[in-house]
């Protein structure tokens, strides 16, 4: 990342940046207390894959214009994009995949914030 942000102003603008884009679902999870690796999960849906894309944009040029570049992107792909912003990792998902993987359920320990 070029500049840093306190880790819940930057949840609060990914979560602003899905809104306006219409995501489905958007869940912010605090790993904290559950993980020794992973710090915040922001989980979203999208529609379809044009919709899936549409997301990491509006996220990616939200943060841009503040001087923040993920670190990491995994994707695309037509059922989960992942945005890796150090502390706060984003993870863009088809309702499928969502279902599928169920990450609010593996990490059902963590506070949802």
């Amino acid at each position: 990342m070029v500049k840093t942000l306190d880790a819940l102003t930057l949840i609060a603008e990914i979560r602003e940046a899905l809104e306006d884009k219409k995501a489905l679902d958007v869940v912010a999870l605090d790993l904290r207390e559950v993980s020794d690796a992973l710090d915040y999960f922001v989980i979203a849906t999208g529609t379809s894959q044009p919709h899936l894309q549409a997301l990491e944009r509006a996220v990616q040029e939200r943060l841009q214009n503040q001087g923040i570049r993920p670190e990491h992107v995994e994707g695309p792909s037509p059922r989960w994009v992942l945005l890796d912003y150090g502390p706060v990792l984003v993870h863009l998902m088809s309702p499928e995949a969502r279902e599928y993987y169920d990450l609010e359920g593996f990490w059902a320990d963590a506070k949802r914030l």
